[in-house]
């Protein structure tokens, strides 16, 4: 047979898993191409090579234009492709997963189309942040109490410890500038989490919009996982950046320099600072550990389980049978695909 020309795509044994990858990339005011295996941003000052294979997600700000080839390749890495807005608080896309198997988007379907099931994992889910205590017999709407108190505890204490006026959650997603510094700073986070959780749920083969707290929306998902993690990382950190950009607060006690010309670079100061928190923390391999832990608690996905994932059919009465054969006579005789 004549071998089909082009670059053979990549076997998922050859792909970097989900929670080994960079957290994100964002780029913006350039043009991305593909130099082999490596993705480039090329602008004025020259060109960068970065290794797709590695990547997470890349975010695709204002004046970005990337070629066929860059997509080729982003999509056989399994890396998500995000464009975003202005800022960067919005996003649209994504590549290919990097599961092979179906069995965790499965079970998500499975939990969320039951009342008592998708309550579970609800349950299940705010019991990650409430340290200590018993979640098993509290309400929805108990439960949205409870976050609520907590959250703005965790706004109250930020605020206070780096010395940032606060009042309340308060912005427009479609006028970012109206809002003030500390929200500006708190979207500019919450979106660069967004866009991790995202990448991490779309490379296990989940689905963003079967959400279990969160509904209706196609990000539903995403907005349940990336929730498990703000009170840790992107509030106290958005707080912190914009109480060092006021001078209110420095990580060196014997200085505290004001840096209020830096304003104007908050979303790019505040991105920076969500990907090395991110980095530090581990966040990608702990993602991915709280989403299989939700949807297969009594069932782990082995690593060595991808390279093993086989075909079947859908039967009612027996659950699977073989794919690739041919059931006409109702014995099963292999064909070729």
């Amino acid at each position: 047979m004549k071998p089909i020309p082009g670059v053979r795509p990549s076997q998922v044994r050859e792909l970097t898993r989900a929670q080994d990858r960079l957290s994100f990339l964002y780029l913006e005011h350039c043009i991305l191409g593909r130099d082999s295996n490596a993705l480039t941003a090329t602008d004025s000052r020259g060109t960068l090579h970065i290794p797709s294979a590695s990547l997470g997600v890349l975010m695709l700000g204002p004046g970005t234009n990337i070629t066929h080839q860059a997509m080729v390749l982003l999509g056989d890495s399994g890396a998500s492709i995000v464009w975003v807005g202005e800022q960067g608080v919005r996003y649209y896309a994504s590549g290919r997963s990097l599961a092979r198997s179906s069995r965790l988007i499965e079970a998500q379907a499975r939990l969320v189309s039951g009342r008592l099931t998708r309550l579970e994992v609800a349950r299940q889910m705010y019991e990650m942040r409430f340290a200590g205590e018993d979640t098993s017999g509290l309400t929805m709407q108990q439960l949205r109490g409870r976050e609520g108190a907590r959250i703005r505890g965790v706004y109250r204490d930020s605020a206070s410890q780096y010395g940032v006026e606060w009042t309340r959650r308060d912005y427009s997603p479609d006028d970012f500038a109206n809002s003030n510094p500390i929200n500006q700073a708190l979207s500019a986070a919450h979106a660069c989490l967004y866009g991790v959780v995202h990448a991490v749920i779309v490379a296990l083969g989940c689905s963003p919009a079967l959400g279990f707290v969160h509904s209706g929306h196609e990000l539903s998902f995403v907005y349940d996982v990336a929730d498990l993690y703000k009170a840790d990382i992107t509030i106290p950190l958005a707080f912190q950046v914009v109480g060092e950009l006021q001078g209110t607060w420095s990580s060196d006690a014997d200085e505290a320099p004001s840096m209020e010309s830096e304003f104007d670079d908050l979303p790019g100061i505040t991105r920076r600072r969500v990907r090395d928190a991110i980095s530090d923390g581990k966040i990608l391999a702990r993602c991915t550990r709280d989403i299989r832990s939700l949807l297969l608690p009594d069932d782990p996905i082995e690593e060595d389980e991808k390279d093993a994932v086989v075909l079947t059919l859908w039967d009612e009465k027996v659950g699977r049978v073989a794919a690739g054969a041919n059931y006409s006579d109702g014995t099963p005789d292999e064909v070729d695909f």
